[in-house]
């Protein structure tokens, strides 16, 4: 898996995303990440569903969930969810 087909989350539109994904798997790309952080974990959602559902379809699809330690503004160190949507062909 490289870096370049790994799309991260974050505040655009969700239709923005999903264009990125549908690019990458019509490219040579057999393989996409989807990864987000907190609050933008519900898009990443969303982006996966549309996809599935509406653009490409016979796609498999694995979920990993996770916690990281980020260090806030304060310096502070917080626990942030994190998500990992594997779309492959």
């Amino acid at each position: 898996m490289t870096e370049e087909n790994t799309i991260y989350i974050g505040k655009k539109p969700t239709m923005n995303y999903v264009l990125a994904v549908v690019t990458q798997l019509n490219k040579e790309s057999d393989e996409v990440v989807i990864k987000a952080r907190g609050k933008s974990i519900s898009r990443a959602v969303d982006v996966a569903e549309i996809v599935k559902r509406k653009f490409v379809d016979g796609l498999n699809q694995t979920v990993t969930t996770d916690t990281e330690v980020v260090t806030n503004e304060e310096g502070k160190e917080i626990n942030v969810s994190a998500i990992e949507i594997r779309l492959s062909k």
